[in-house]
């Protein structure tokens, strides 16, 4: 609880500055939507309202507003409403929610709404109420409300009502609030906006929602922002609402979203923190976007020492996505690197230039289009709400630096073994154990090991030559253990051999009796446990890690794929949509499976042109994968085929694709669905019958668009 309250607090303290010009800019884009007032489903429409003639600061028992029926006199010579509301206000008094809720409905049912002041105090009862059942309640009467007199509702209000729907996880109908706030052109403050969105992206649906939200706000004001510096001005303190909706896209594994927030913040100008970086490298590494992540890497390297664990996910994203890339020359430059710049940024001792924000390319830097995101690499909030790198398997953080897991130094010896270059492992291996450290000197030692119970003798002993040709020797452990492990496979001939060497060289004793020609077979008896027991403890370190990785290596054709959907995602970026499709006809031919990625890529790419068209052809190659591969059936592929469908005009995918949404139980965000519609066909079909259609194919396309007016609560 302790912990809650304190990341909510952090969040509170972050947002301090005011961004009133970006609400009004966004509500006014969405006022060119909406015509009429849209009050969603689930607020409640029963109830009317009236706030003429109110005065803050009146008489609290003034007479009712908007009243359809005249007060009624009781025998005792006061008038029934009088008596209502004063039992109304006594129960709000008493904090009795019950009684409160029971006296409003009689005096609404006879007279109308109470007066403005008493609205307002039992909308504020309900919004403090932790229960969902009188939040619900408040919902159904900002639903009402708004019906007649939507100016009556007061900001704080609604911002006090949205924020106990967030933290009672009720997500869809904060949103709502949210929505509706903004197109009265009035959302909350930052800091309270802040305190919502962390609080609604704790669930699937409120990333959803939140994500959708973000781009509606900052991507209308975008749209009308004619000044890019002025817009630049609005954004640049709204990092961290940013970072809190990006942290939950990687956390849900909605990585298109995601990618598309990230695209959000370079063209409004929100700078990019050691937070947003992470969290960026987390979603490049799910999208398999390589060179985007390594544009980052020259900023990244220059930080220093004390910043170095908030760039853990960051080096390994990278070093995953080498791996999955198949370039073993990239994963060994970066391990260098990794272990090599913390150790000259420990002998500068911190002492570089001040800190300064830099642009890095998203797409091809040569691009006219592209846009650049502006990153403080050096930046970073003391008191954090994120914790990123749930993903850490390959990169650890270890006594102040970081080191290369286990699985990651399997992940190398593999590779290395698989193309025939142990001689570059063995360089590598150098390169990594004159740094000085106990942790490099202790990783060669271990990879001889493994080497050896792996049964790969040859290469062991190749390493071991190889480290004492560069001046590296190991210690003698090593080489017995290599001795010993010759002659328990009844190689006499391979371990005389290493014992001249040895002897030669000085690494043992050579008037040791134990390692004489004659005690072999005794060397072989009186080291046998030694050696199980060596054993046993690289199995269960890094020899387990190679048998479970040459378990799951991936195939030339998984490696190619990778390859190929980068292609597919540049040339698109750069509207070569003919060379786009030659790599997506390249990956079919090979019979590589297309993955998401591989179709939202494509999807973009035609959508960004308007080719609606196109992707109603690339709906059908989808159908065809998803039916063998359920994998594919994912939110973020479907939501977008939804939009770009809705945005070509075509209803009928627009009612499949909601159809299969339904299906799969995801979550459809209807007022998005609702504000697409009615910004690219408001007036389609309103004053034609299914009676006046010419052909059958207009009849259907009629009754289409009937049915999702009605989805979405048009009509």
């Amino acid at each position: 609880m302790a912990c809650s309250l304190r990341k909510a607090i952090t969040v509170c303290s972050v947002f301090r500055k005011s961004y009133s010009s970006i609400v009004v800019v966004a509500s006014n884009a969405i006022r060119l939507t909406y015509n009429s007032t849209y009050v969603p489903q689930y607020l409640g429409t029963e109830f009317s309202i009236s706030y003429e003639n109110y005065k803050p600061g009146g008489v609290m028992f003034s007479r009712q507003f908007g009243s359809s029926r005249e007060s009624e006199t009781l025998s005792w010579g006061v008038s029934s409403d009088v008596v209502l509301l004063g039992k109304l206000e006594s129960a709000l008094r008493n904090h009795n929610l019950e009684e409160a809720w029971e006296t409003y409905k009689d005096f609404k049912r006879l007279y109308g709404f109470p007066n403005p002041f008493l609205v307002d105090k039992l909308l504020t009862e309900l919004s403090y109420s932790s229960d969902s059942r009188w939040l619900k309640r408040a919902c159904n009467m900002v639903g009402s409300i708004l019906k007649e007199k939507r100016e009556m509702l007061r900001t704080e209000l609604m911002t006090k009502l949205c924020l106990s729907l967030a933290r009672a996880q009720m997500p869809v109908q904060a949103s709502s609030i949210l929505r509706l706030m903004l197109d009265k052109g009035n959302l909350p403050p930052i800091d309270m906006l802040g305190m919502i969105m962390f609080h609604m992206v704790k669930t699937d649906t409120g990333m959803i929602v939140s994500s959708n939200i973000l781009i509606e706000v900052y991507g209308s004001s975008q749209q009308l922002t004619t000044k890019k510096s002025t817009c630049t001005e609005l954004n640049k303190h709204n990092t961290l609402l940013f970072n809190l909706v990006l942290d939950a896209c990687a956390r849900f594994g909605s990585s298109s979203k995601g990618h598309q927030i990230i695209e959000l913040m370079a063209q409004v100008g929100v700078t990019a923190d050691a937070h947003t970086i992470s969290i960026i490298s987390l979603i490049h590494e799910m999208n398999g976007l390589r060179d985007e992540l390594k544009k980052f890497k020259k900023h990244i390297d220059q930080v220093s020492v004390p910043l170095v664990s908030c760039y853990q996910q960051f080096y390994e994203s990278l070093l995953c996505l080498h791996f999955k890339f198949n370039d073993i020359n990239a994963a060994s430059d970066l391990v260098q690197d990794i272990y090599g710049f913390q150790v000259s940024h420990h002998e500068q001792g911190n002492v570089t230039q001040p800190p300064k924000p830099c642009l890095v390319a998203i797409g091809s830097d040569n691009l006219r289009t592209g846009l650049k995101l502006r990153i403080f690499p050096h930046s970073l909030s003391r008191d954090s709400v994120f914790n990123v790198g749930r993903n850490q398997v390959l990169v650890m953080y270890k006594n102040g630096k970081l080191v290369l897991s286990n699985r990651a130094l399997a992940k190398l010896i593999i590779q290395y073994k698989r193309s025939g270059r142990i001689n570059d492992l063995s360089k590598l291996l150098c390169s990594i154990q004159k740094k000085g450290s106990v942790e490099s000197s202790r990783m060669c030692s271990d990879v001889v090991a493994a080497c050896i119970c792996m049964g790969w003798l040859e290469i062991a002993h190749d390493i071991l030559d190889d480290l004492d040709s560069e001046g590296n020797p190991l210690d003698a452990s090593s080489y017995v253990s290599l001795l010993t492990a010759y002659c328990n496979n009844n190689k006499l001939r391979e371990a005389e051999a290493l014992l001249k060497q040895l002897r030669k060289s000085g690494v043992i004793n050579a008037s040791d009796p134990l390692l004489a020609p004659a005690s072999m077979c005794e060397l072989e008896t009186e080291s046998k446990n030694k050696l199980k027991e060596l054993g046993s403890l690289a199995k269960g370190e890094l020899a387990y890690h190679i048998v479970e990785e040459m378990r799951a290596e991936e195939n030339e054709a998984s490696f190619m794929m990778h390859d190929l959907n980068f292609s597919i995602y540049f040339f698109m970026k750069a509207h070569m949509v003919e060379d786009a499709v030659r790599a997506y006809r390249k990956m079919q031919a090979m019979k590589i499976h297309p993955t998401v990625s591989t179709f939202m890529n494509l999807l973009n790419g035609y959508s960004s042109l308007g080719m609606y068209r196109e992707i109603t052809i690339l709906w059908g190659d989808i159908k065809r994968n998803m039916e063998s591969r359920k994998n594919l059936n994912t939110r973020d592929l479907y939501e977008f085929l939804l939009l770009n469908f809705l945005r070509g005009g075509y209803f009928h995918r627009v009612m499949e694709v909601i159809g299969l949404m339904k299906e799969n139980g995801m979550y459809l965000d209807k007022w998005m669905y609702r504000r697409e519609f009615l910004k690219y066909h408001k007036g389609l079909y309103l004053r034609i019958k299914v009676s006046d259609a010419k052909n059958d194919v207009q009849t259907q396309r009629i009754e289409h668009v009937r049915h999702f007016r009605k989805w979405v609560g048009l009509d």
